[in-house]
């Protein structure tokens, strides 16, 4: 495979001068459960609450909210972190969201994101939902759609550092892998490889073995 990073180890590269700074860009991976898991119970108890809202209609909307984020993380890492912009501003605005990660691709402190960035992030897509579907039905779309984004971050950590038992896992590591050490062009999914499908950005096996 062609190396196309600047380090395989589990180092850090530092991203600003100021140490206050620097400190919020080095993420433990447990701090996101801690975090989010339980918003996602509040919002679960909040949707389970609400009147007309049957069991069946807690968990639809629960589920609803989970493949929305499927999509949302594609979209995100597609079209957000991987535009490349051509100004010096906004080459180090990408290296800062994600040009950092590709270069250290094994920096265990910088595979989950930072609460700095996904909890205004989280508002503003509940800010959406809200607007859009009204408070009952947020409630449980909303942890839905959390739950997506925490299963992403821990995926994401986990292809990275462990070595993933059982097809699935081991399949799901594979696919990010060849993200990275492949094209960064392709397998723009983590937690689901479904958009890349959909969209045409799946690595077929002749392109990979041209890329290797």
């Amino acid at each position: 495979m062609p190396k196309n990073y600047v380090s395989n180890e589990d180092e850090s590269a530092r991203l600003f001068k100021s140490n206050f700074l620097e400190m919020f860009s080095h993420v433990h991976p447990t701090v996101p459960l801690a975090i989010f898991l339980p918003i996602i119970g509040y919002f679960l108890y909040r949707g389970s609450d609400e009147a007309l809202m049957t069991p069946a209609i807690v968990v639809g909307l629960f589920f609803a909210g989970l493949f929305v984020w499927t999509l949302t993380e594609y979209l995100l890492h597609r079209f957000v972190f991987h535009y490349e912009p051509t100004s010096e501003w906004g080459k180090k605005l990408h290296f800062l969201m994600h040009g950092v990660h590709h270069d250290y691709p094994n920096d265990s402190l910088r595979l989950v994101m930072p609460p700095v960035v996904s909890l205004p992030l989280a508002l503003l897509f509940y800010a959406l939902f809200f607007f859009i579907m009204g408070e009952a039905s947020t409630w449980s779309f909303f942890a839905g759609f959390l739950a997506g984004y925490l299963f992403y971050d821990m995926l994401h950590y986990a292809t990275h550092h462990f070595a993933m038992k059982g097809a699935i896992g081991l399949w799901l590591k594979h696919h990010h892998m060849k993200h990275h050490y492949q094209t960064a062009h392709r397998n723009y999914g983590v937690s689901s490889p479904l958009w890349d499908f959909v969209f045409g950005t799946f690595l077929e096996k002749k392109e990979a073995a041209a890329n290797s």
